[in-house]
């Protein structure tokens, strides 16, 4: 097989194709790794909390894009953790190291983020709320 047919085997043909493998991506973050389970888990109590606290459009826009930015790095980190594990299969290597500790910080910064916005949403309606059971 020369090397035209090998890069039309990788090649997506159409666009179903292509949506199929990005949803076995996705599907096979969520089974494989740890971290992207405990992303999706905390997403759902967000997304739950964002219907019981009523949040505004604009505050939903800020929930989605952080929840939507954490997974998708994470996602991302996966990629490169094996992409890396890869080609460093039989020896450590410090630029691989680092390259994995790079996009480990990026979700860190990304999930600080996240939490942040999630906190400045959240937390004047939590205490509004604790605030009117402490009246009665």
């Amino acid at each position: 097989m020369d090397s035209q047919d090998n890069k039309r085997k990788w090649k997506n043909r159409d666009l179903i194709t292509s949506l199929e493998f990005a949803f076995t991506g996705i599907l096979t973050a969520i089974k494989e790794e740890r971290n992207m389970r405990k992303h999706a888990a905390t997403a759902l109590i967000v997304i739950l909390a964002g219907f019981v606290f009523r949040v505004s459009r604009i505050e939903w826009l800020f929930l989605l894009l952080s929840i939507f930015l954490v997974i998708a790095f994470e996602i991302l980190n996966s990629a490169i953790e094996n992409v890396v594990d890869l080609a460093s299969h039989y020896h450590f290597d410090m630029l691989a190291k680092k390259a994995k500790d790079m996009a480990a910080g990026a979700v860190l910064v990304v999930s600080v983020l996240a939490a942040l916005i999630g906190l400045l949403i959240f937390i004047p309606r939590i205490w509004d709320t604790l605030f009117m059971i402490m009246r009665k």
